[in-house]
């Protein structure tokens, strides 16, 4: 099963992220953009894992939110990855992500000892949208860059989410497995 710990992006901000795609999309380029329901900040990709595995990473995750609080989270700007010159991700960011960060780095500690391999540099993000091509790319640069700073809002992390992800031709279709309450 294939499977990933991510934070859901609260429903109330879609309709602003949507009209940030609308925008890219004025750009002709050739993008793939994330469905609203599929709007999330990843924690840790796992990839294939057995249902031993799950249970494990479902004791460590309850085990190391039991240290933590709810805290808010301030989604700004845009970047792109691997960077500008190549684009293959859109993403939206975070305004002062370090309770963000230090909850991700714990608990990739923590997969780490299982055998997970450790994010070396973890950028907190939001994929909204996959570059396809290279069409009008500069254009596509252009309007990135013009949304640099662009607000969203704040939502509260609340849980995380163990979700299964599933690739189908028409895109990812994602389960919830596992809920975990900060």
């Amino acid at each position: 099963m294939r499977v990933f710990l991510a934070v859901d992006v609260d429903r109330r901000l879609s309709y602003k992220i949507q009209k940030i795609q609308k925008d890219l999309m004025k750009t002709d380029a050739p993008l793939k953009l994330v469905d609203s329901e599929n709007l999330h900040f990843t924690f840790k990709f796992f990839g294939e894992i057995n249902p031993e595995q799950i249970q494990h990473i479902t004791s460590i995750t309850e085990e190391k939110l039991e240290n933590y609080q709810s805290f808010p989270l301030h989604i700004k700007g845009t970047g792109v990855f691997p960077h500008p010159g190549y684009m293959r991700v859109v993403w939206l960011g975070i305004e002062d992500p370090t309770n963000f960060s230090q909850l991700q780095k714990d608990l990739d500690q923590e997969f780490a000892k299982m055998g997970f391999k450790k994010e070396r540099s973890y950028t907190p993000h939001l994929t909204i949208a996959r570059v396809k091509g290279s069409h009008n790319k500069e254009l596509l640069a252009s309007k990135i860059e013009m949304l640099h700073d662009i607000e969203i809002g704040q939502m509260d992390v609340e849980k995380l989410v163990l979700k299964k992800s599933e690739l189908t031709p028409v895109g990812p279709i994602y389960t919830d497995i596992h809920e975990f309450f900060i």
